[in-house]
């Protein structure tokens, strides 16, 4: 999926936990598919996972990186009632692995990829709750850092450029620039940033008969426009239960409209860029746009 992609066979993560972690050594280790993009998934018996960085970087970086990650971890953890995973353990790297690696509780449940909640309403009654108990956090003064999702619309112009000359074959280009020319100018409301999940996408959300379950890769934990989860309206939800979700969170117009925007920058970026590595992703990219797209029309 990236150039340089690191590979993490299963016989060298036994080596890693055999060495850092015997206490763990005899536990069953195994792969665990997944769609996601940034780290390679391997369960640790029933009860722990570890998360092994895919794309090359400095030691160092990676390591704060993954610290950061875990205090999000640490941050979310009992705030809402839904299953988050809670840090358990930083890995070094060896046995032929370049970088630290972490290790996490394992959450219970299918990801709305496989078990879709679209069409449910409880699960969207469960995700608004979610997002309410996100935002509840003390953001203890932080505000918004970075120039991707979560701040200025505008920041992303030069990466859809990017997104929309590596579709042209793939999607109605044209109709979604139009599209981005209209949400890329929505102002910030006056809310100050409040706290986001930042990437709440199926594959991140675990679901069981129908509800919320738990919620996965909760690192990117952090301050943002108000706005920026609402991405999950369009990425989980078709027509009636997106309005459930939008109802029970107050949403104005110009906080939806911006929850759009997101969700279409983000949505663009997949469909190109994961179109052979990730199929499955790409096609998640496409049904969130799908919706923008219908959702707009009807508008």
């Amino acid at each position: 999926m990236h150039a340089n992609q690191l590979a993490v066979p299963v016989e060298t993560v036994r080596e890693l936990i055999a060495e850092q972690f015997p206490e763990w050594r005899t536990l069953p280790i195994r792969s665990v598919p997944s769609q996601g993009t940034v780290n390679a998934i391997f369960r640790i018996g029933d009860r722990l996972t570890a998360r092994f960085p895919l794309e090359p970087r400095d030691v160092e970086s990676a390591r704060r990186w993954l610290e950061s990650e875990a205090e999000a971890a640490r941050e979310l953890v009992g705030r809402t009632r839904f299953r988050t995973p809670e840090p358990v353990a930083l890995g070094e790297p060896g046995a032929g692995y370049p970088l630290p690696w972490s290790v996490q509780t394992w959450v219970p449940g299918v990801v709305a990829a496989d078990e879709d909640p679209a069409e449910s309403v409880a699960f969207a009654h469960d995700l608004a709750e979610f997002i309410h108990d996100v935002r509840a956090i003390d953001t203890r003064g932080r505000t918004f850092r970075g120039g991707g999702r979560g701040g200025d619309l505008r920041s992303s112009d030069a990466w859809m450029e990017t997104c929309f000359g590596n579709s042209e074959r793939l999607l109605d280009v044209p109709r979604l620039r139009r599209l981005w020319a209209v949400l890329r100018n929505l102002p910030r409301s006056a809310a100050r940033d409040v706290m986001n999940h930042g990437d709440l996408i199926p594959g991140n959300v675990l679901v069981s008969n129908g509800r919320l379950a738990g919620i996965l890769d909760v690192g990117g934990l952090g301050p943002a426009d108000p706005a920026l989860d609402l991405v999950s309206a369009w990425h989980l939800l078709e027509a009636g239960p997106r309005q459930v979700l939008r109802e029970d969170l107050g949403c104005d117009d110009l906080e939806w409209e911006r929850g759009k925007a997101w969700a279409l920058e983000q949505a663009m970026g997949v469909v190109w860029y994961y179109v052979d590595s990730n199929p499955a992703m790409s096609r998640m990219g496409r049904r969130t746009l799908e919706r923008i797209l219908a959702d707009s029309s009807s508008a």
